[in-house]
């Protein structure tokens, strides 16, 4: 993997952008049908960079899905917009309620399979997943038949944003043995937002039946692929923090993240 590089010239105060090169992908591997789906949720000012860096990558099949739940800073009409700046390329999805991360994933990823995707990318639209990755996300998915890739906070060669204090990477590592402990699954950074499907593991998964609205919803994905025998690749990447807006995290995702993987163990068992 090429190495991530900084740009040469920033403010003393403000946070360095780790910006990784983009990999460059063979044919077929460049045009295949990767859709990106980003829910949103007050991104406004976040979601045309996001959006652009996207449609600037050397991947002709790539699409963007956004999904807005009702924003009031008017990300929804900013998405639209975005739609009309790269028509076939760029969709909108306006849901009228804000119930949650998980669902607007389903939503998302549900309309990508529906219009045809082969591959399915997930991204936080805050920008802290840097875009330079999806190439080689897609690359190591298709070279290794992996039904998963996640860029991974935690395998070797990963890292976090210096304006991490020590409060919230500990919580952060606690959060993933945790759940690593509870579900016996094999993966380094359980929680991990950054990620490309096939389409395949995703049809095996069962979207319809995922249970988890908050950031649960990540771990149940990882739970469910690994049960069902989805081989799963991690790939280290620096994941930045946000400079624009504000964590949509609160006291009851919380709640359900710490919950959910007892529930998760419960309900897989019981299918089996």
């Amino acid at each position: 993997m090429p190495s991530p590089s900084t740009p040469p010239e920033h403010s003393p105060s403000a946070p360095v952008r780790v910006t990784p090169e983009p990999v460059a992908l063979p044919e077929p591997w460049s045009s295949a049908r990767l859709t990106v789906v980003v829910p949103t949720y007050d991104e406004a000012e976040n979601l045309p960079v996001l959006v652009r860096r996207l449609m600037s990558l050397d991947l002709s099949g790539l699409r963007v899905v956004v999904v807005d739940d009702n924003s009031p800073d008017g990300t929804g009409e900013v998405a639209d917009k975005l739609a009309v700046e790269f028509p076939g390329r760029v969709s909108v999805l306006h849901r009228t309620t804000k119930d949650g991360l998980g669902r607007a994933y389903v939503a998302g990823m549900t309309r990508a399979l529906e219009d045809g995707a082969e591959y399915v990318a997930q991204m936080d639209a805050d920008l802290s997943h840097p875009v330079g990755y999806v190439p080689q996300l897609l690359g190591t998915l298709l070279s290794t038949g992996a039904g998963v890739v996640i860029g991974s906070r935690y395998v070797p060669g990963g890292s976090l944003s210096e304006q991490w204090g020590l409060k919230r990477r500990l919580l952060s590592g606690w959060a993933n043995t945790y759940v690593k402990t509870v579900l016996s699954i094999p993966v380094r950074d359980v929680t991990a937002g950054f990620k490309v499907w096939r389409a395949s593991a995703l049809e095996v998964l069962d979207l319809a039946s995922i249970e988890s609205t908050g950031y649960a919803f990540q771990v149940e994905m990882h739970y469910r692929a690994f049960r069902r025998g989805q081989k799963i690749m991690e790939i280290p990447i620096h994941f930045e923090d946000r400079v624009i807006g504000q964590s949509k995290l609160d006291g009851a995702v919380a709640l359900e993240a710490a919950l959910r993987p007892l529930r998760l163990r419960r309900a897989e068992n019981l299918r089996r």
